[in-house]
């Protein structure tokens, strides 16, 4: 019998009614994938998001209440450690960067083709970090333009160089939390200090970052 893996569990939060229906249609009729939730709001999506087994969440930024940013970060708190997905027509440094901090591990345009977020629901399950090329240019961009002495790397805590070891390997804060034998909130602690510490605004930047001041130092 030939074995077929268990589809991708999604979660659509979203307020516009159309767009909703879109993507859960663009899931229901894509083998591989299975639209599980729907919400039209963050405050329904923290109610029922941690009722079900989810792989991914498909976020928008504008919600009614609290806006898909704050869903991201509530959803953290609870230690929620599903991977979140941002599908938004925000392309503004202003969102991107705290939606990224928040811990969403993607970040796509509205604009983006249906066979292109199927791919991106794919890569965030699979542990990646999909975002619109737009997106990843001002990433790069911002990287770029952060200047950071080198003794920054001594500045960071044992502890910390732990924690952004596991980061850069991948891990997500669940699995940190597990392997270090610390609480979530702590791990979430810590890793809000790397950023300071390092001038970032995000987990990838942060990564980017460990990885050239290692690549210096080896150097």
């Amino acid at each position: 019998m030939k074995y077929s893996p268990a589809p991708i569990r999604v979660a659509i939060v979203e307020d516009a009614p159309e767009v909703r229906a879109s993507l859960r249609i663009l899931l229901s009729g894509s083998p591989g994938f299975a639209c599980i939730q729907c919400h039209s709001s963050a405050e329904e999506a923290i109610k029922k998001i941690p009722c079900e087994r989810l792989d991914v969440v498909l976020m928008d930024v504008n919600l009614p209440g609290l806006s898909g940013i704050e869903c991201v970060a509530r959803l953290h708190a609870l230690g929620i450690d599903v991977p979140v997905l941002m599908l938004t027509v925000h392309d503004d440094e202003d969102v991107i960067f705290p939606a990224l901090e928040a811990g969403a591990c993607g970040y796509l345009l509205k604009e983006t083709p249906p066979a292109e977020i199927l791919l991106a629901i794919e890569q965030v399950h699979a542990g990646g970090a999909p975002m619109s090329s737009v997106i990843a240019r001002k990433v790069v961009q911002s990287f770029r333009q952060s200047v950071v002495p080198e003794q920054a790397a001594v500045q960071l805590s044992h502890r910390e160089i732990e924690i952004l070891s596991l980061l850069a390997k991948g891990y997500r804060y669940k699995e940190i939390s597990d392997v270090l034998e610390l609480s979530e909130r702590t791990i979430n602690s810590h890793t809000r200090r790397i950023y300071e510490r390092l001038h970032v605004h995000s987990r990838i930047a942060a990564v980017a970052k460990f990885k050239q001041l290692n690549k210096e130092q080896q150097g």
